[in-house]
């Protein structure tokens, strides 16, 4: 499991990084003490990266349960409360993986996927303007086209734009500037630089700038809402002091349990979707077993929700920065973990000087690496079947949020699939042959004849002219539906009176 730990180290410290403010903004967006969100880092780089199948999946509090949690505690009325909802999701999930409802994974066509990832880094970059110029007032890892403060992802930019604050401008300039240097021209002039991570050299320039501005060495400054904000304890005392337990005497309240079922589902899919979509990202192309991803996610909140944590998924963007910066093997998702842990007992001072105009600088290159330009080209070249349903995917996400987002393109990909099954159930045979001066018309179905399909065999059928033959070959079928079996039985009966003489090869006869 080592042997790629030079890759990983690198690799964990930059997903640290960009963890950091996503674990606080999340947190913040839910209505949670900031620590909770830290918590459930915790817990999700060590615990679930332990316990998981995914060799670069990366875990942790999901922007796309922030709603939930905000709306659920307002619901439970108390945070401990909430706690214990999180705990039963997790003995849900927990259970959902020994039933090997993974399965559920399968059926999310790789067109939305893809069109999943493109959306994320669209968003990404988006959301990350506004950190990049100095605008700080939305909240980190907020994902809704719809903000909290009454903007949208657009509008927000726009204000950005009036209010620049030039040092964390110049911060994120010289950043994205580093970082393409480095991995377009410095890696390739000697090795040194590909054993230096870039990233780390950005967050350290970082750190340097807002001393500088601090002391007045620069003539720029930062405000405190423009640098990460993690709590800092005064003794190992405090440190512990920001642990809560779930109050386990609302067990018997129905709203707890209800909570707990919205949130082991919706969970469930935000992660078994991740799962997806990272094992396309995976330069190795490793398949993640998604049942042992279930109760791998399970445990996890379970230990979060005991603990004081927020709840726990699989998230996108921490996967894609892992796999972006060279990640191999799950070492690298487990080291973020012991980072964040070690920081928030250590140095979470030294962490509260790093702007966030240098983590947006980072998010910048991990959200164009997901949405290169080619890519819209190379989906186009296979085809609209594959395209629109990639195309409104990702303008569903950005016109939207994450989950709304990948369900309005699934309903389109399944759109496409029915169109699919429905145009390919049959074949009519180009070639109409002769018989008596009679024409004979060859009916082929395929190997699978659903329900779907009984539109366009009707259609078919009701085609072939009065006088004629019909033969109806089964040869191929494994399967026919049984509406697909009644109607040609039915056309059978009423295609004497157009004198069409009805002829079956392989039919099998309802009894």
């Amino acid at each position: 499991m080592f042997k790629e730990f030079k890759s990983d180290l690198p690799a964990s410290i930059v997903v640290f990084f960009v963890a950091v403010p996503l674990c606080l903004g999340i947190a913040l967006a839910s209505g949670a003490p900031l620590f909770a969100g830290i918590i459930a880092g915790i817990v999700g780089g060590i615990v679930v990266g332990i316990a998981s199948g995914s060799h670069l999946g990366v875990s942790g509090p999901a922007a796309g349960l922030a709603v939930i949690v905000l709306s659920s505690i307002a619901a439970i009325g108390s945070w401990p409360a909430f706690l214990l909802a999180v705990v039963l999701a997790g003995i849900i999930q927990l259970i959902m993986g020994f039933a090997k409802a993974g399965f559920i994974a399968y059926f999310f066509p790789s067109s939305v996927i893809k069109g999943m990832l493109t959306g994320i880094g669209l968003l990404i970059i988006l959301k990350q303007i506004p950190h990049a110029l100095g605008w700080d007032k939305v909240t980190e890892g907020d994902d809704a086209f719809i903000q909290a403060d009454g903007e949208n992802t657009f509008s927000e930019i726009f204000k950005a734009i009036n209010f620049i604050t030039p040092g964390a401008a110049l911060i994120a300039v010289i950043s994205i500037a580093i970082l393409i240097l480095w991995d377009q021209v410095l890696t390739k002039k000697h090795k040194i630089f590909g054993m230096i991570n870039g990233p780390l050299v950005v967050v350290f320039l970082g750190i340097a700038m807002f001393y500088f501005y601090q002391n007045g060495i620069l003539n720029f400054s930062l405000a405190a809402d423009q640098v990460v904000r993690i709590p800092v304890p005064e003794n190992l005392a405090g440190f512990f002091g920001q642990f809560i337990f779930p109050d386990f005497s609302a067990i018997t309240n129905f709203k707890v349990w209800e909570v707990a079922v919205v949130l082991a589902i919706v969970a469930s899919l935000e992660t078994l979707l991740c799962v997806e979509a990272t094992d396309k990202l995976d330069p190795y192309k490793r398949v993640t077993p998604t049942n042992r991803e279930l109760k791998a996610q399970g445990l996890g909140n379970v230990i979060s929700g005991l603990i004081g944590g927020l709840p726990v998924t699989q998230v996108i963007v921490r996967s894609t920065a892992n796999i972006s910066f060279g990640g191999k093997t799950k070492i690298s998702a487990i080291l973020h973990g012991f980072f964040l842990l070690i920081s928030a007992v250590t140095v979470a001072s030294v962490l509260n000087m790093i702007p966030l105009a240098s983590l947006a600088a980072i998010l910048f290159v991990v959200g164009y690496k997901l949405a290169k330009p080619a890519l819209f080209i190379q989906m186009y070249k296979l085809g609209w079947e594959q395209f629109v349903p990639f195309t409104i995917t990702v303008i569903a996400i950005l016109a939207t949020d994450l989950l709304k987002g990948i369900f309005i393109g699934l309903i389109v990909g399944i759109f496409y699939t029915l169109r699919h099954s429905y145009r390919n159930s049959h074949h009519m045979k180009d070639v109409v042959t002769t018989e008596e001066g009679h024409e004979v018309h060859h009916l082929v179905l395929a190997e699978e004849v659903s329900f779907f399909n009984k539109a366009s065999v009707i259609r078919d059928l009701e085609a072939i002219p009065a006088n004629s033959k019909v033969i109806i070959d089964c040869t191929k079928s494994k399967s026919i539906a049984h509406d697909v079996v009644e109607i040609i039985q039915n056309y059978r009966s009423h295609a004497k009176l157009k004198n069409i003489s009805v002829e079956t090869i392989n039919f099998v006869e309802l009894s």
